[in-house]
């Protein structure tokens, strides 16, 4: 165990879902690691380090007199109004208690930029009820003390057990198209990589922002198609061209100043070999 792991006491935010149970189990061998699940889940439910918390009902206030968190990771998902709300307690919390938040972005704070990638430091702008709705929350985190806040942004996440592959197969089963943009250029992101990355910032003590992407692009149709052949799917799949307008658009946030070591970047092609394994 490193220096300093030891002291973390960490708890995640949406530890049922598909990347927070992730990030959940990447640190809990390594830190005093807590997390919270929403809908009643019997396996959950027996596991002491895990509580019920549903944030569009219920006060975080005492989770964390419970925990005690030095380092909180938001992975929720839910109404947009009370996760602002939510995280509004959770910045009042950060500064008198002097921890450190990780917030889980998107890309989608940029989808109003149409003609280049966005970086760290580009300035946030957002056409959709989503991306405006996570803008507010790091304007929000933002006006904290520095330090004690990581705003993380995620282009698609996918792995094995994730919600986009399962909506994949979904549709192959039903025999309904799957929509693909052959004008959007986007880089994607493996959750076993982010999880990596997130325990490498917290180790290091790491702030700031950070895009947590793959370092090439691509193009979704392209991507697509590759990821449904690597799943041996591609016999049965049906497409439906999108085009929402003439020319390329980009949603890919790649990092310049917050970029991490070489061993924890990739790129799309690591994505679609991960899938293959069993």
């Amino acid at each position: 165990m490193k220096e300093g792991q030891e002291k973390h006491r960490i708890l995640v935010l949406g530890g049922s879902g598909f990347l927070g149970n992730a990030i959940y189990k990447e640190l809990c061998a390594y830190f005093k690691t807590y997390a919270t699940f929403n809908r009643p889940n019997t396996a959950l439910e027996g596991n002491h380090q895990f509580f019920e918390y549903n944030f569009e009902e219920d006060d975080i206030y005492d989770i964390l007199a419970f925990v005690k968190p030095s380092i909180v990771i938001s992975a929720v998902r839910g109404d947009f109004s009370k996760q602002v709300l939510l995280h509004q307690h959770l910045a009042e919390y950060v500064v008198t208690h002097d921890i450190k938040l990780l917030f889980l972005s998107s890309a989608n704070v940029f989808d109003a930029y149409s003609k280049f990638p966005s970086y760290e430091e580009d300035k946030t702008l957002s056409h959709s009820v989503f991306g405006h709705f996570k803008i507010k929350i790091e304007n929000m985190l933002l006006r904290l003390p520095r330090r004690q806040v990581a705003i993380l942004r995620l282009p698609m996440v996918f792995g094995n057990q994730s919600p986009r592959i399962a909506e994949l197969t979904q549709h192959i089963k039903d025999g309904t198209p799957i929509e693909i943009f052959p004008n959007l250029i986007m880089n994607v992101a493996t959750a076993s990589k982010v999880t990596q990355q997130i325990h490498y910032i917290i180790n290091r003590k790491k702030f700031g922002v950070f895009h947590l992407g793959t370092t090439d692009l691509v193009h979704h149709d392209d991507f697509m198609k590759d990821l449904i052949q690597t799943l041996a799917l591609e016999q049965q799949a049906h497409y439906k061209r999108v085009y929402t307008t003439n020319d390329e658009r980009y949603l890919a946030v790649l990092p310049k100043f917050n970029a991490l070591p070489k061993q924890l970047q990739y790129q799309s092609a690591y994505l679609l070999e991960e899938l293959q394994k069993p």
